[in-house]
């Protein structure tokens, strides 16, 4: 199920932004998303953010939170720019984040995105999903070479 963000979800949102950043951007200090961590927790709440959430069946897992519903993914947008996509760890190619996509196609006739050139993963993801590379930028920030990338919904 996806729904809108609530504030009870930040610490699970914030845990999964983090350890998903850190796995996809190995060619990133850890520090840069330590530092960041902060910011992007008091940045949460005020972003338009859908929280994908999925019973957990417990099957194999002394988890606490077996039988109940879990958030595994989330994205988060800034009007028509996509500021990310993060999926946990053990809910990856499991089509969360093509759900994700769908949802927010739903409700945007364009999005565009910044993604990394070296998370090759993610770039194919965000092509299958149709968008297409606009441009090639430097990130400012950890001057690692990303792609603008945009989709839009044309009428046919």
């Amino acid at each position: 199920m996806i729904r809108e963000f609530q504030d009870t979800d930040l610490d699970r949102v914030a845990e999964i932004w983090l350890d998903a950043n850190q796995q996809a951007h190995d060619f990133i200090p850890v520090g840069y998303w330590k530092e960041n961590f902060p910011a992007v927790k008091e940045m949460l709440p005020q972003a338009e953010v859908y929280v994908y959430e999925a019973e957990t069946d417990g099957e194999g897992s002394n988890d606490l939170l077996s039988g109940r519903n879990e958030i595994q993914g989330f994205i988060g947008l800034n009007e028509e720019y996509i500021e990310g996509i993060f999926v946990s760890s053990g809910a990856r190619s499991m089509g969360v984040g093509k759900e994700l996509m769908n949802y927010v196609k739903k409700k945007k006739r364009k999005l565009c995105l910044n993604v990394y050139q070296k998370n090759f993963r993610a770039v194919r993801f965000y092509q299958r999903e149709g968008f297409r590379i606009e441009r090639e930028e430097t990130d400012g920030n950890t001057g690692e070479k990303e792609y603008l990338m945009i989709w839009e919904d044309i009428p046919g």
